[in-house]
């Protein structure tokens, strides 16, 4: 979370307590399961957990890649967990949800970058959990389309992919993710008919004319879902945000966004990816 300066008090978060809390900490750490609400310091994890909910991140918890803005471990992981699937989609079950967030490290360690472990995990949570729809926040795969295909044909009901800035502050932030790969990520999933979404961080030093121009690229891409939310540095290792965006600044984005012509539009300092994504599932069907 963001150290040594004092943050704006429309930054307010909900404590990390609550039987409910308590209950979904449990059961991750009792079936040995990884959440991208604690290894990425999500600000949310407080009223997400609360409500019983929390987004899944599978292939362990060690990054191949290392970029600025993610608390994400990075190094050198170990072999995917082939019982990680079942664990997960036990835990799905015993939590009554109705809809589930998967996303992962970045694994360029694996020939297939993670695809088929991807897949067959969705496939198993299905299986266990009838009625359930997931969405999947997948990494890059390096933009191999054979990897993303994989992942689409085991039937996530919404796959999104972070652009996470805009194209100038990418090769600053993103150590080997590419603005042009993320978008051709994009473009291939919403050309399969499927529903595409996307988000983004403020607060890296970007312009309105930027932000103006990724919101366009992601709609010409194919995306109908787009979430925006205030990056917060989450150690000081981590690159320093350069400014808090103000709730009206953010509502500025928000028009800006469901002008462009997007569907469903998340658009405050402290939206994440999976902020709400309960209410994206109707959102751009083709």
């Amino acid at each position: 979370m963001q150290t040594g300066r004092r943050l704006p008090g429309w930054l307010k978060m909900q404590r990390a307590s609550g039987e409910n809390y308590s209950r979904v900490k449990r059961l991750i750490e009792n079936n040995h399961l990884h959440t991208i609400c604690t290894s990425g310091n999500c600000p949310n994890i407080g009223e997400c957990w609360n409500a019983g909910t929390a987004t899944f991140m599978i292939l362990g918890d060690i990054c191949t890649r290392a970029c600025k803005f993610c608390a994400t471990q990075s190094g050198k992981p170990l072999p995917p967990d082939r019982e990680e699937p079942y664990r997960l989609a036990e835990s799905v079950r015993t939590l009554q949800l109705k809809h589930c967030v998967i996303t992962s490290v970045d694994r360029d360690d694996l020939p297939d970058r993670g695809s088929s472990f991807w897949a067959d995990t969705i496939r198993i949570i299905k299986e266990i959990n009838p009625g359930i729809t997931v969405e999947a926040l997948i990494p890059d795969f390096d933009g191999r389309e054979e990897n993303i295909q994989c992942v689409i044909e085991a039937g996530p009901d919404v796959i999104s992919h972070n652009i996470e800035t805009v194209r100038r502050l990418t090769p600053l932030i993103r150590t080997k993710a590419k603005y042009e790969t993320s978008l051709s990520v994009l473009r291939y999933i919403s050309g399969k008919g499927k529903r595409t979404k996307s988000g983004f961080m403020a607060g890296l030093g970007e312009n309105d004319c930027e932000v103006k121009e990724t919101i366009h690229d992601l709609f010409v891409s194919g995306c109908t879902i787009l979430t925006v939310g205030q990056y917060l540095q989450p150690t000081l290792n981590h690159m320093k945000a350069v400014s808090f965006i103000s709730p009206e600044k953010f509502e500025e984005y928000r028009r800006m966004a469901y002008d462009e012509g997007f569907e469903m539009v998340e658009c405050h300092p402290l939206v994440r990816s999976s902020f709400h994504a309960e209410k994206h599932i109707g959102v751009g069907l083709k």
